[in-house]
């Protein structure tokens, strides 16, 4: 099979060109049902993330992506569909009739991991933008599986939007404290505190 040697080229290729470090804070790598819930500064965050676990984990843990970006070229459609065995999903919401967390959710239930960026969109600023209910109504309907946050650290700062070669600067990814929504917190109160715990992992590197 070509995907896993095309996979192994991309974590080469990502670890060279980033210098990446896996610092593991408030967690272990171990191999139970997690969502990684992290920030998103640019399209190689969830390759960095991904490439940052060991090869066991990355075996069942899938990237969430956006349909429309993924599948505009069929280079894209290769990657993501063969190599990551991404979700895809409908941010678009063309058909209101069906429920854009679906696949999120179909993937929880055959005991798959996810990698989510609850901003919903690349933020190339510093922080983090408002996150969308995604996280919240995940963590409600698969209170089994643990909410890790991770802090992605200098990949704007790599590779900024418009620039054709990497600068030598190197990143950390930062695996947070599992987090759980409590019984009586709102939706609002739990995407707070999850911005928060993420926020906390940035201060690392400030």
């Amino acid at each position: 099979m070509l995907e896993p040697v095309v996979a192994t080229l991309i974590i080469s290729a990502a670890r060279l060109l980033t210098g990446t470090r896996s610092l593991w804070l408030g967690c272990a790598p171990q191999a139970v049902q997690r969502i990684y819930f992290a920030n998103h500064s640019s399209h190689g965050d969830f390759v960095l993330l991904w490439a940052s676990l060991p090869p066991s984990l990355r075996r069942i843990t899938r990237p969430v992506a956006g349909a429309d970006y993924w599948l505009k070229r069929p280079l894209r459609r290769y990657i993501i569909n063969r190599v990551f065995n991404g979700v895809l999903i409908d941010r678009e919401h063309k058909d209101t009739a069906v429920n854009p967390l679906q696949p999120m959710l179909d993937a929880l239930a055959n005991g798959d991991s996810l990698i989510i960026f609850p901003e919903g969109t690349r933020n190339p600023e510093d922080g983090l933008l408002p996150f969308k209910s995604g996280l919240y109504h995940l963590a409600k309907k698969y209170p089994q599986a643990q909410l890790i946050p991770v802090w992605i650290a200098n990949l704007n700062r790599v590779m900024p939007k418009g620039r054709v070669l990497p600068l030598p600067l190197l990143c950390t990814i930062s695996f947070g404290t599992a987090l759980k929504l409590d019984a009586e917190e709102s939706k609002a109160q739990f995407l707070e505190r999850s911005r928060e715990a993420l926020l906390s992992l940035a201060e690392e590197h400030a």
